[in-house]
């Protein structure tokens, strides 16, 4: 068994089934071994769809997502996926190619040093130098992609490294260790539940963060038991159902929003979930708003926030210990049920109108109307991002796949191919283009009830 077979073994012994990318001759023993396993490799026309892919497999699935790429210009088009797979905290694993290393005869050609180039872009990057390490790197690798906060990690193979031979003694797979989130201090969350409790005006916020599994059940249950008014920044759509009364919107915008006059008006903020690298879904100001920080680690603060209290361990765990510490609500509601009004009355302005080009407003809607509540849409970057944010409500996690974090273009195809891939019973929309919008709402609903899994839709600048 040479080192490539070593290397698939252990990304077997991960749980990993597919692959995407586009490799190069540096690759090619590593092919072999893998054209051999049971792991499947999904070729791409480009490097940067095939890291786009393995994060989206990450953001769903929460396990990591792995791509491929050679050496060379083959590794420096998996930059951008790693950036939004990192700042998205999306897991992903890419695996790169290198000329040999203990002697080449080709000079310089090709040659980056792409360790250097990923670290401050990844958790973990390393080269393998050593084959009998092979499984306890790939482990450390998927350990930290896949840990709070989630990630991106890198691993280059060099060419003749991948065809070294592996001692029989060497142990072809590290066993996979488990850990259990710390749960947050008893005294901190009795602290945060009396906050709330003596809020006249408190507001949930709900975050990418609070994105997983065990953490939806949770906050609805505090939502529908407390009575609380909540919003959520645009990665946190979804996670607590927008159809609700007390659902207050999405801030798409930073400020000057409808939102914001909830927040103004606010005395408690309890932002669940949330981090810096998301665009600020409000601006803290000194002596205003404070602000309760779940999540699970602490806050890094800036100057536009800078939490008062940190309750810092698994958010499931403590959003259960508040909804029983907390119980419902003596809040004044009267302010929110008006900007509530107001926002719905706003919500409705134009979903009809039969003007062309057609408005984003009368767009969103359409989409929402024929989209089922369980369908996904994925969406690359321009303005009509914000309108999405703001006007399309989303009932279910993960069925509004938007980056405000990197906010890159180029994501939203492949993010829709992967989806499709994963979900063939789900109706999949990509929303791609520059942010105009031309087709009419005839042509959309064409589109979609031609009975496809994966709808792509071009906008064009109007």
């Amino acid at each position: 068994m040479n080192a490539s077979a070593l290397l698939v073994k252990a990304l077997e012994n991960e749980g990993v089934e597919v692959i995407y990318g586009v490799p190069g001759e540096e690759n090619l023993d590593f092919l072999e071994a893998l054209r051999q396993s049971t792991i499947s490799l999904i070729l791409t026309r480009h490097e940067q769809g095939a890291a786009f892919m393995a994060a989206t497999y990450g953001r769903l699935t929460g396990k990591p997502g792995v791509c491929l790429a050679t050496l060379g210009p083959g590794a420096t088009n998996l930059v951008t996926g790693a950036a939004y797979a990192q700042l998205g905290a999306f897991p992903m694993v890419m695996i790169t190619g290198q000329k040999p290393i203990k002697e080449s005869k080709q000079g310089q050609f090709q040659i980056l040093d792409v360790v250097e180039m990923m670290r401050p872009l990844t958790k973990y990057t390393r080269q393998i130098v050593n084959v009998t390490l092979i499984p306890s790197i790939v482990r450390e690798a998927f350990r930290l992609a896949q840990e709070e906060r989630p990630g991106a990690v890198h691993l280059e193979l060099p060419e003749d490294i991948a065809r070294e031979q592996v001692d029989k003694t060497t142990t072809p797979v590290f066993q996979i260790s488990y850990t259990r989130r710390p749960n947050a201090d008893e005294g901190v969350v009795q602290e945060a539940a009396e906050m709330i409790r003596s809020a006249r005006h408190p507001l949930l916020l709900i975050g990418a963060g609070a994105n997983r599994n065990r953490v939806r059940s949770a906050l609805s249950r505090f939502v529908a038991e407390s009575g609380i008014y909540f919003f959520n920044t645009q990665m946190g759509k979804g996670v607590v159902d927008e159809n609700s009364p007390q659902c207050l919107g999405t801030a798409a915008l930073s400020d000057n929003d409808y939102i914001h006059c909830a927040i103004d008006r606010a005395d408690l903020v309890i932002n669940v979930g949330h981090d810096v690298v998301e665009k600020p879904p409000f601006f803290m100001e000194h002596g205003a708003t404070k602000v309760i920080h779940v999540n699970f680690s602490s806050a890094i603060v800036d100057n536009v926030y800078f939490p008062q209290l940190g309750v810092v361990g698994d958010i499931a765990d403590s959003i259960g210990r508040l909804t029983e510490a907390v119980g419902p609500l003596k809040q004044d509601p009267a302010y929110f049920q008006q900007v509530k009004k107001h926002l719905d009355l706003h919500l409705r302005e134009r979903i009809d109108d039969p003007g062309f080009p057609i408005k984003p407003q009368r767009f969103v809607a359409d989409v929402r109307r024929i989209m089922p509540d369980n369908g996904i849409i994925a969406l690359d970057n321009g303005v009509y991002k914000i309108w999405f944010a703001r006007n399309y409500l989303a009932t279910e996690p993960n069925t509004v796949l938007l980056d405000n974090a990197l906010a890159t273009m180029g994501a939203g195809l492949p993010s829709a191919m992967e989806v499709a891939r994963l979900n063939p019973q789900k109706r999949v929309m990509a929303i791609c283009g520059d942010g105009g919008f031309m087709m009419n709402s005839q042509e959309l609903e064409t589109a979609v009830r031609l009975g496809l899994n994966l709808v792509i839709l071009v906008l064009e600048d109007s």
